[in-house]
């Protein structure tokens, strides 16, 4: 009989090939597991941050004070705040329009406006009662989010602010 090299693939072969190509996809596997898990991460930080953004914006844009004050909010609508003081203690469970239609669920908002310790800079003609520190909060779950900005009355010794 002639010796004939023998072809094809044992069957050891064939179950250690396997074994060896099913713990490479398990790693590979795990991977993607594991980064689609945290893919939204990055997603509530974002939106964590527009929102105290937003919220930021819209109040240091009003005036510095309105005489006579507003009334007290009633729910999550600003329409009626017209000063930067008519903020302070502002708190919705949900983010809501300035209207007070809810636009995003599942996030907290919080405000505070005071008057700063100390003053963060020092501003030339601008006594330390014609300061604002304004701190906006913002939690998702176990994220959060806060940013501070100060307002000032800046109508200089023509406008005493109230």
């Amino acid at each position: 009989m002639l010796n004939r090299p023998h072809r094809g693939v044992t069957l050891i072969e064939l179950i250690v090939a396997i074994v060896i190509v099913g713990i490479g996809l398990a790693g590979v596997l795990l991977t993607f597991t594991t980064t689609v898990r945290h893919s939204a991460d990055p997603m509530v930080r974002k939106q964590l941050s527009a929102i105290a953004d937003e919220m930021m914006e819209e109040i240091l844009l009003k005036p510095f004070a309105v005489t006579p004050p507003n009334p007290p909010f009633a729910g999550c609508a600003r329409l009626s705040f017209n000063d930067v003081r008519d903020y302070n203690g502002y708190s919705s469970v949900n983010i809501c329009d300035i209207d007070g239609t809810t636009v995003l669920n599942g996030y907290k908002v919080s405000v505070s406006v005071s008057p700063p310790a100390a003053s963060p800079v020092s501003l030339s003609g601008v006594a330390a009662t014609d300061q604002l520190t304004v701190r906006v909060n913002v939690t998702h779950e176990s994220e959060s989010y806060s940013l501070i900005g100060w307002r000032t009355c800046f109508a200089g010794p023509t406008w005493p602010c109230p």
